[in-house]
């Protein structure tokens, strides 16, 4: 599996890509994490095309083994980031 892009590498591909320099990637890439983060915060969702949806989802109360003590415990609602896939994505992967 190869190592994933760190945050240079990725303001430096995106650079490239867009014909522009890093300054510019960056902050691209600032806006785009930010308003993503915000949206998905406010209960909303986001559609990277291409890419997928990100959104956030509630889980009900439920009760959830300790595995130190084999102990039953009841775990209190929360809420978890979710990531769907894009098909085209899923696609070109698998093909």
């Amino acid at each position: 599996m190869a190592k994933p892009l760190t945050k240079t590498q990725l303001i430096a591909a995106l650079a490239e890509e867009m014909g522009a320099d890093k300054k510019a990637a960056a902050a691209a890439l600032d806006a785009v994490c930010n308003v993503t983060v915000r949206e998905v915060v406010g209960g909303g969702s986001v559609t990277l095309p291409g890419i997928g949806k990100v959104y956030c989802r509630e889980r009900p109360e439920r009760m959830v083994r300790n595995p130190a003590t084999q102990e039953m415990v009841k775990k209190d609602a929360d809420k978890v980031v979710k990531v769907t896939i894009a098909k085209s994505l899923r696609d070109q992967v698998n093909g």
